[in-house]
């Protein structure tokens, strides 16, 4: 007897724009979700932080091609408000922004840098045990030469929140190597509500930078509080490093480029390809050039000399030497 298939979940896809780089991005997003997932059942919400005390200038989307273009793709405006970040913490949007998604609607958040490669039906997320993007560096903590080591700098915050560290601990890992500790990039991560997730992620987040425990004294966050709060909300809400088959996202389904440069530079051949079939249309190509990086790399070729820079085989070990060698040839676009 055939077994039947399985049918696919029905989730929302959340990501942030706001006027400038990250509106074409979300353009970007958007036509690659749609030819990678065309039958994606879920609602793709672009958030928009709206003008307000915590802004310097008016964030949202003011292009209104680039309104037209995302609505065309099936997008929905989200407006939201900045009540604790804004120009001060940018990043703070993905925080901010939650409270302004479907309440009790599962979710799931992709930063906008970020080119959707697979169908996204195909992917096994489980709502109840989150997870993000273990893609990342040692960015943070720096432990200090007559400080706390990763140990005492981390457990700091699981007590300071009332959680278990022990249980976060990867122990196939050295003890005080980095990736010991629970600690992601927070280019994607997702939930079964997004209120619930975002109410914590937001008290986690003020609470470290307006109380932090005394053992992080000499530790900067900024611009690392976000991916400072989220591993301790993803462990309080029974999640973890490992809640999602390896290779998916961030792999075969999705590709958080940062940069276009980085994307030539560094990405499979496979989200170039996807990059450039999903920018060709007329119609959104005539909205993409109002920005100089997408004209100049995509449409005019300098991607495909920032490429021929380096051995994909053989990358650079840091980024930073791979956009140290893209600006010393002068194709450092943003």
């Amino acid at each position: 007897m055939a077994r039947k298939s399985r049918s696919p979940q029905i989730f929302n896809v959340a990501i942030v724009g706001q006027q400038g780089r990250l509106a074409y991005e979300a353009l970007i997003f958007a036509a690659s979700l749609r030819h990678c997932a065309p039958d994606f059942k879920g609602r793709l919400l672009v958030a928009e932080p709206q003008p307000g005390p915590r802004w310097k200038d008016d964030p949202s989307i003011r292009n209104a091609d680039v309104r037209a273009a995302l609505t065309d793709l099936g997008a929905e405006l989200v407006p939201f408000e900045s009540r604790h970040f804004g120009s001060s913490y940018p990043y703070g949007n993905k925080i901010e922004m939650l409270q302004a998604l479907p309440k009790g609607e599962p979710f799931v958040f992709f930063d906008t840098d970020t080119l959707i490669t697979g169908d996204l039906n195909d992917v096994p997320f489980d709502f109840d045990r989150p997870t993000a993007s273990l893609r990342r560096e040692g960015s943070w903590p720096i432990p200090q030469l007559y400080g706390p080591g990763y140990t005492g700098l981390w457990k700091s915050l699981y007590d300071k929140f009332g959680l278990d560290f022990e249980s976060s601990l990867d122990l196939s890992q050295p003890d005080e190597y980095w990736r010991r500790y629970l600690y992601f990039n927070a280019g994607f991560f997702f939930y079964r509500c997004p209120h619930l997730f975002g109410k914590r992620f937001l008290d986690y987040a003020l609470a470290i930078r307006d109380d932090p425990p005394v053992a992080l004294c000499a530790q900067s966050f900024d611009p690392w509080l976000d991916q400072i709060a989220l591993p301790l909300v993803i462990h309080s809400l029974g999640g973890g490093r490992d809640t999602l088959p390896e290779g998916v996202i961030d792999g075969s389904h999705s590709c958080h480029y940062r940069f276009l440069p980085l994307l030539y530079a560094r990405e499979s051949d496979r989200a170039i390809a996807v990059l450039e079939e999903v920018t060709a249309p007329n119609k959104l190509k005539k909205v993409l050039k109002g920005s100089n990086a997408i004209k100049r790399m995509i449409y005019q070729g300098r991607g495909a000399k920032v490429r021929a820079l380096f051995d994909q085989d053989n990358l650079p070990r840091k980024e930073q030497a791979i956009r140290n060698r893209i600006k010393s040839n002068g194709f450092w676009m943003r």
